[in-house]
């Protein structure tokens, strides 16, 4: 049976019911209006629209009826589709007629109006370069403002770059200059430099007829050397040494003095950190010319020891030996750090004593050591070890 629009009974003349025509079509009528009225309300009765499409629907309406919020209740209330199904027919079922149509109007104008969404090409969301900014700019062009701002201040003018050269060959330069300054200093100033401040072009003379004060030094006249030498310092630590050394050479105590019998050994610098402390720190740089025949002056206590040099070495710093006696009965040992400015090797000149007479020398006071010293005194600390000092205190 196909579904048609209802037709509404036609009018019976009531002056033409005698009439067989007549009755035969207000028959005909009668029965079209009772078959359409059986299949209006058949479909009415088991007929409702789909609760799955009703569900849906409801779920995007903001105003619904009593129908729709019967559904949305359904929809929300976590039961199944079959049982949401068999809620909404029984739900349905219980309708009068009337209310029956409103739900069907009500899903053909929700249907009607969501294919006509559908239908409706959507607007393209605009894309990330050209999304409105709250000034009325897209972000495109805020970038290319950007980017135009930048590149513009990234264009230096020539006396930009000019300057940019200037300072970078300056701070180039005193890089230089402080390397060559921390790591050379020792080895390319500190030999130019005056060993003592009592040196002149006359060479010193040292013949016995001058009067003998009561300071100890040690003379060398070949390279013009008279600077004052340590007696009192009795300890044999580096640390002790170096601070001594400020004052002038330094006897080391656990040989023998001048006058006595056995080996006096005196050490100095032969140059160092002109930052460093002391005025002596150049006083045996130029001891390296001394050669097998020189002599050399020890003083103390009011009288003058000379020496002649009779053997010259370079030693590694932890040969002690050289600190020890020698095969002569009274000698003196002039010690320093070779080359000039390091520490990597000692420099060793021995003197025997010829004047006066060294049978006449006493015996040693040299001071007993309970430990031995394991390197010979070496240099006072570097720059470079002064900065790296810092950073490690």
């Amino acid at each position: 049976m196909t579904d048609e629009p209802l037709s509404q009974p036609k009018h019976v003349n009531p002056t033409n019911q005698g009439s067989d025509d007549t009755s035969s079509d207000l028959a005909a009528d009668i029965i079209r209006q009772k078959i359409n009225s059986l299949h209006v309300q058949e479909t009415i009765e088991h007929h409702e629209p789909s609760a799955l499409q009703e569900k849906q629907e409801v779920a995007e309406l903001e105003h619904r009826s009593k129908h729709q919020v019967y559904m949305q209740q359904l929809s929300t209330s976590g039961k199944s589709l079959p049982e949401i199904q068999t809620a909404w027919h029984e739900y349905y079922i219980g309708l009068s007629d009337i209310e029956k149509h409103q739900v069907w109007e009500e899903f053909y104008s929700e249907s009607a109006r969501a294919k006509q969404a559908k239908a409706q090409p959507k607007p393209e969301a605009p894309s990330q370069h050209h999304k409105s900014t709250k000034a009325g700019r897209t972000v495109g062009q805020v970038k290319k403002q950007l980017l135009r701002q930048v590149d513009s201040r990234s264009k230096l003018k020539a006396k930009h770059h000019i300057q940019s050269v200037i300072f970078g060959l300056a701070i180039g330069s005193v890089a230089v200059m402080i390397l060559l300054f921390g790591f050379f200093n020792e080895r390319i100033i500190a030999p130019f430099v005056t060993p003592s401040r009592t040196v002149s072009n006359t060479p010193i003379i040292a013949d016995g007829s001058q009067p003998i004060g009561d300071a100890s030094e040690v003379i060398i006249p070949k390279i013009n050397v008279q600077i004052p030498v340590i007696y009192d310092q009795t300890s044999v630590d580096e640390h002790a040494i170096q601070n001594a050394l400020e004052n002038g050479v330094v006897h080391y105590s656990t040989t023998s003095s001048p006058g006595e019998q056995g080996n006096t050994v005196i050490f100095g610098h032969s140059s160092n950190n002109i930052l460093n402390k002391g005025k002596y720190k150049f006083a045996f740089v130029l001891l390296n010319r001394l050669q097998i025949g020189d002599t050399f002056t020890l003083t103390k206590g009011g009288k003058q020891y000379v020496y002649r040099v009779y053997e010259k070495k370079v030693v590694k710093p932890a040969d002690i030996s050289v600190l020890g006696p020698t095969d002569k009965s009274a000698t003196a040992t002039l010690i320093t750090c070779d080359p000039p400015g390091t520490s990597l090797n000692r420099l060793v000149v021995i003197g025997e004593q010829i004047s006066p007479n060294p049978g006449a020398n006493t015996a040693s006071t040299a001071v007993k050591s309970d430990q031995a010293p394991a390197t010979i005194p070496s240099q006072a600390p570097s720059l470079w070890e002064h900065i790296t000092g810092w950073f490690r205190n």
